[in-house]
């Protein structure tokens, strides 16, 4: 019986990624359903899962992964640390044609690479089987409320990433405490969403509706989370049409003022299309009836859909204040006319083994069936994006950002 050697890589870019695709036990678990496989781990001194662990499992820790024929990271691999003729998986961040990553996708095309995008693995629906999003929203969610209790001096939370797992993230939530009629609004219904309505239900916070969120007035703190529906609406005043929308974006306008002026912490979780409208200007920020304090900005769109989000911000340092007077930057919580911002680009990796954990069992429910057994592989078809030097068939609208002529790649 034919091996496969499947290597899981050392996470290089900068800033470090602690994140890993699978954990040794769920490593054990592929083994006894896929014999064929073999793994082998690149070392690494900053995997959460310490390279010892998985010796102790009977996996080999090795310098390099080259007689490997699948690797799995995370996080983008820099250029120049390729293999050539390899099949990896990893979010490459260029399906949105990414200046940053264009010497990425010439350089997998270059070494005839084929290069499977975790974003890009769907369903036959167009639903994501594998993603982050809970673990993003979850811990964004959190650090939008540590900043309040920051901001008014009325809590202190440990942060994130030193509570190292979601249990004792937990522990530290019947610290907070917040005024009654405080109102707080996460945009999405999504996976990042409902991670950050985790912390909110923990927290025994009243969920409400969109409408009696921005008509109302109650005794105790409350949320509500917003469909696209809720705050955007067509041009002409057409009837709401969900599928329209996700196609045609640009002939909505955004609605959103309405929660502008009743709203004390915005959670920002929805997918933005940057042909949609944003939620708000700069301008409007700086309107005296401007409420909203703090923003947990958990898509981190640079010049998207929230003006203040002027960069992203670090697990160590996740906050910075918005001057809405001079649409500039200054110092975190320094001045109760400015805006809170919470804008950390990698979230997840603040709970770096809760998250590898979570990511690994959607990979052995949905993605390994077609890589090493006899499901359909047309799940990992439409996420190919670079094969023998060619692009997948459902990236050729690359061609130009890839420096290569359109042409229909080979898929098998």
């Amino acid at each position: 019986m034919q091996t496969i050697k499947i290597g899981l890589i050392r996470e290089d870019k900068i800033p470090v990624d602690r994140r890993v695709a699978f954990l040794p036990e769920q490593l054990n678990t592929l083994l006894a359903e896929y014999p064929k496989a073999e793994f082998f781990i690149q070392k690494s001194p900053v995997r959460a899962v310490p390279d010892n662990v998985y010796e102790d499992h009977g996996f080999p820790v090795v310098d390099t992964v080259d007689h490997c024929d699948i690797l799995f990271g995370i996080k983008e691999v820099p250029p120049a640390n390729l293999i050539e003729g390899k099949t990896y998986f990893f979010f490459s961040h260029t399906i949105k044609q990414q200046p940053y990553n264009q010497k990425l996708i010439r350089t997998a095309l270059a070494k005839k690479i084929t290069l499977i995008d975790y974003e890009c693995l769907v369903d036959e629906k167009g639903a994501r089987v594998v993603a982050f999003g809970q673990y993003a929203g979850l811990v964004g969610a959190y650090n939008g409320v540590r900043a309040w209790g920051i901001r008014n001096k009325s809590f202190d939370l440990k942060p994130a990433f030193e509570c190292e797992h979601v249990a004792k993230l937990k522990k530290e939530l019947p610290k907070v405490t917040f005024p009654a009629n405080t109102k707080i609004l996460i945009t999405g219904t999504g996976r990042v969403a409902k991670g950050a309505k985790e912390i909110l239900d923990w927290l025994e916070m009243r969920e409400v509706s969109a409408e009696a969120y921005r008509t109302q007035t109650f005794n105790t703190p409350v949320f509500a989370m917003l469909r696209s529906a809720d705050y955007h609406q067509h041009k002409d005043g057409n009837a709401w049409d969900s599928n329209h929308w996700h196609h045609n974006p640009e002939e909505y306008v955004s609605t959103f003022e309405q929660y502008i002026g009743v709203t004390d912490m915005l959670i920002a979780c929805a997918y933005w299309n940057p042909k949609a409208p944003v939620l708000f200007t700069k301008e409007r920020m700086q309107a005296p009836d401007f409420k909203i304090s703090i923003i947990a900005d958990v898509t981190c769109d640079i010049d998207g859909s929230i003006p203040s989000t002027l960069r992203p911000t670090t697990i160590t340092e996740p906050y910075y204040d918005y001057d809405p007077r001079t649409h500039s930057e200054v110092e975190a919580f320094s001045n109760d006319k400015h805006i809170t911002i919470m804008a950390v680009d990698n979230l997840p990796c603040e709970l770096p083994t809760d998250a590898s954990c979570d990511f690994g069992e959607q990979l052995e429910a949905a993605v390994l069936p077609a890589l090493l057994g006899t499901a359909d592989k047309a799940i990992l078809e439409r996420a190919t994006i670079t094969k023998n030097g060619k692009l997948g068939a459902h990236f050729q609208y690359l061609a130009e950002y890839a420096g290569v002529t359109p042409i229909t790649a080979e898929v098998e």
